[in-house]
């Protein structure tokens, strides 16, 4: 109950955190703000207890170490994971027969083989459906307008880490680069290296099937798509109000979050 009372609230998602000091720490989700940083491979953090655990990838340190048995682990979660197997413990149970597992992948491993259902990961926003967690967690920023991927040599931080490579590759040469043989425009990417000399051949084979248009990419067409529905599946994550099309979304919530 202290932490719903709590008056350390953020103003972006609406969550509350038991300190001011929390809410600073919370607040680095929605700027992208990274000012810890591992001095071997150079990998950024939002906090120090984070970097800390981090750090013992490269030291191979494991400090938490069962008191059953002779493992031993680098993270505490992990350890407490463990302990299920001496304790027996099966907190997770599925919704559909009761069926109770150790660990969550174990559930949702269980939920695809015995009911047959193939994305059991659902987002909280849309209700879109994901086979794993982590595409889940990579979709979710489309709502919240989270920027996870940071520049290393200024402060621009980017949603996609395709977005990162293309800025590091323009604004700071780093990188490789694919020259477009028409335009001599560069891309990070084959892949938008391709899409691009399509453009120039004109080359559009993905039809609506609602109207005439064309588009060169299935992703294109696919956002196009939801122009033609009253459904408004993306939401942002700083005023709650609902969009058709992704870039909308995002446009919005750059302004939502700059005005706030």
């Amino acid at each position: 109950m202290n932490i719903h009372s709590s008056r350390y609230k953020c103003t972006e998602c609406g969550i509350c955190c038991q300190s001011n000091r929390d809410l600073t720490v919370h607040r680095r989700i929605h700027s992208g703000e990274k000012p810890f940083e591992c001095t071997i491979c150079s990998k950024r953090f939002t906090t120090s207890r984070v970097l800390v655990n981090h750090s013992r990838i490269h030291s191979g340190e494991k400090p938490y170490k069962c008191h059953e048995c002779d493992k031993a682990f680098s993270q505490s979660a992990n350890l407490s994971n463990h302990m299920r197997v001496h304790t027996g413990d099966k907190p997770y149970k599925c919704s559909l027969c009761n069926e109770r597992f150790r660990h969550t992948s174990n559930l949702q491993n269980h939920k695809g083989r015995v009911h047959g259902i193939s994305k059991p990961y659902e987002c909280p926003y849309c209700g879109k459906l994901f086979k794993t967690n982590a595409r889940l967690k990579r979709h979710v920023r489309i709502h919240t307008g989270a920027k996870p991927h940071s520049c290393r040599y200024c402060s621009d931080c980017f949603t996609w880490h395709h977005q990162l490579q293309t800025h590091l590759l323009k604004s700071h040469d780093e990188g490789t680069s694919l020259t477009c043989n028409i335009c001599r425009k560069k891309f990070s990417h084959s892949g938008s290296l391709k899409t691009h000399i399509l453009r120039h051949k004109g080359v559009k084979p993905y039809v609506c099937s609602e109207c005439p248009m064309r588009f060169c990419t299935g992703n294109e067409l696919r956002s196009h798509s939801l122009s033609h529905s009253d459904v408004k599946h993306f939401c942002c994550g700083s005023c709650g109000k609902y969009f058709k099309l992704k870039l909308s979304v995002m446009t919005h919530f750059n302004r939502c979050y700059g005005d706030s």
